[in-house]
């Protein structure tokens, strides 16, 4: 895969969110949101009790993990997740990307993130309008402050809310450094100018092929 400069990052900034993105506010796109998240939230009621034991027996901790995460306009919100690291994963304060072989990831949580059933809690942010089912992935405030400060276009992400999935959690791979936001960047850009009911549609049927496929990280 060829390098992305802000240059090509910038061409497919080519219209303002709000004008390019006529889902925002979409009373189809959030029809779509409430019902995917009516059956995230069953699929982790019924998975709960099994993965919440097997988290107990696997490492000590908290069966559930949240983060401060930057949505919408870019405003603040508590992300939920089931845990799948060791609590002192950030021992030291600072926030860090994880990457592949990380390990900080225990045994269960890389079969968590494998099969992505670490993000089924948040079918609660997705109820509560915090998040959309599709839509770029957020990040954590101090995370995103670098990268405003790398790519002259990334406030535009949050131009839309942020989503379960997205355009570049199927195209592309799992972004764990700087350098490897400026083709991540370029798919959130093109989602956030031509999304779409379709789209989305088919950016959850391609996450069902990735996550049948145990592809996640």
């Amino acid at each position: 895969m060829t390098a992305t400069t802000n240059a090509d990052v910038a061409a497919v900034a080519v219209a303002p969110a709000s004008a390019a993105h006529p889902l925002v506010a979409s009373r189809a796109k959030r029809l779509m949101d409430v019902s995917g998240g009516l059956i995230l939230l069953v699929v982790l009621v019924v998975t709960f009790p099994l993965v919440a034991l097997a988290l107990k027996l696997d490492s000590r901790g908290p069966v559930f993990h949240t983060q401060v995460r930057v949505g919408l306009n870019g405003n603040a919100f508590r992300m939920y997740k089931l845990r799948s690291m060791v609590v002192c994963a950030e021992s030291d304060g600072v926030p860090r990307w994880t990457y592949c072989g990380d390990p900080r990831v225990t045994r269960l949580g890389r079969l968590l993130r494998a099969s992505h059933l670490d993000e089924m809690p948040q079918a609660i942010n997705i109820l509560r309008g915090d998040m959309s089912i599709v839509g770029p992935r957020p990040e954590r405030p101090e995370l995103v402050h670098v990268l405003n400060e790398q790519f002259t276009h990334f406030h535009l992400r949050h131009s839309v809310k942020p989503g379960l999935t997205g355009l570049a959690q199927v195209r592309h791979c799992y972004t764990s450094s700087v350098a490897d936001w400026h083709q991540k960047l370029s798919y959130d850009l093109d989602y956030v100018r031509r999304a779409s009911i379709v789209t989305d549609l088919r950016i959850m049927l391609d996450t069902v092929i990735e996550v049948v496929r145990f592809r996640g990280m």
